[in-house]
């Protein structure tokens, strides 16, 4: 659990991924191996999900995968025996939150407020997703949580881009930003996988200028 943490935390940037055709996966994830970011949060948006998780887990060497957008312990099954490591949740599920904890999965719950804060900390969990973090208050709402909830650590989500990552990671509250526009559906779909890879590449740039 806490590789996997390490991982998050070294690269700083999560993409957030949606693959409609799991044939596109192992190009994806070469991409971003590539743009030098290793990891890949894949959304259970679509059919491919599954599938894509386990082709990327078996068929690409260092990259970390994990399922996004898991509504359902069934979908933490699923994406675990594919070969995901971690899962993260746009809400604060209860229900996928204690499976997970009790099966030892590493699990990132999205949150937007102080009691979803305190539902967290009830659990011993510490790093949770601020989603959707632009329009649940972005920078402000991030800085007004880091008051009374000192040592959590959020990854935000949502609206995030290009232009305003920087100023989200000089936040000493986060952990790491996620973010899809570097992972766009019509890049992976239109096989532009060169594009992703100079998207990725650009975006890891600016998480060091960051740091």
């Amino acid at each position: 659990m806490d590789d996997v943490f390490a991982k998050i935390k070294e690269t700083k940037l999560v993409p957030v991924v949606k693959i409609n055709d799991a044939k596109d996966a192992i190009p994806l994830g070469k991409a971003l191996i590539a743009g030098g970011l290793p990891v890949a949060e894949i959304t259970f948006r679509t059919d491919a999900a599954e599938e894509s998780i386990r082709k990327l887990a078996a068929e690409v060497p260092g990259l970390l995968v994990g399922a996004g957008t898991v509504l359902t312990t069934d979908q933490v099954d699923r994406a675990i025996q594919a070969g995901a490591r971690f899962i993260v949740s746009p809400g604060f599920n209860p229900r996928i939150v204690d499976y997970c904890i009790a099966k030892k999965i590493p699990v990132i719950p999205g949150i937007n407020s102080p009691s979803q804060v305190e539902m967290g900390l009830e659990r011993g969990l510490t790093i949770l997703k601020f989603f959707p973090a632009e329009a649940s208050g972005g920078i402000q709402m991030l800085k007004a949580l880091a008051g009374p909830y000192v040592g959590v650590k959020y990854i935000p989500t949502g609206g995030i881009s290009a232009d305003n990552l920087v100023e989200y990671l000089k936040l000493s509250c986060v952990f790491a930003c996620g973010g899809s526009w570097m992972v766009k559906d019509e890049l992976i779909s239109s096989g532009r996988f060169d594009e992703i890879t100079r998207l990725t590449a650009e975006a890891v740039r600016r998480v060091k200028s960051a740091l």
